[in-house]
């Protein structure tokens, strides 16, 4: 089982910087998959960015492709999210996913949501214009 806290969010001007954490702990180390997601006020649930660490490869959603990136420090057990031209449209609730010892998979798994087993509380961020 593997457990996940976000931390990072808040208000931020629109353009502005962002960076969110999320620290794994158990037994497991840091999981191989994780990833970020997003759920504004009355709209689904959307992948925004996934690493899978024994692939060495990244998976961004179009919505944030240039702006946003994801990365891994394995000694922390931390993924982040560093988030940069925010827009209004970023407000929402962020979510921090993992899966442990992912099999390969495609960016639409990756970013689909189902794979996961663990998910964080979320951190909040609000992006004003």
């Amino acid at each position: 089982q593997v457990h996940l806290m976000e931390s990072g969010g808040g208000p931020v001007q629109a353009g502005g910087s962002l960076q969110l954490s999320c620290v794994a702990s158990g037994d497991d180390g840091t999981p191989n998959l994780m990833a970020w997601f997003r759920q504004a006020p009355g709209k689904e649930r959307e992948g925004l960015a996934a690493l899978n660490s024994y692939m060495g490869s990244t998976y961004y959603a179009d919505s944030v492709k240039g702006r946003f990136t994801i990365s891994q420090d394995n000694a922390k057990n931390t993924v982040y999210l560093q988030m940069s031209m925010l827009k209004p449209e970023d407000t929402g609730m962020y979510y921090c996913a993992a899966l442990p010892r992912a099999p390969p998979m495609t960016a639409r798994q990756a970013l689909g949501g189902r794979v996961y087993t663990s998910w964080g509380q979320g951190t909040q961020v609000t992006v004003s214009s």
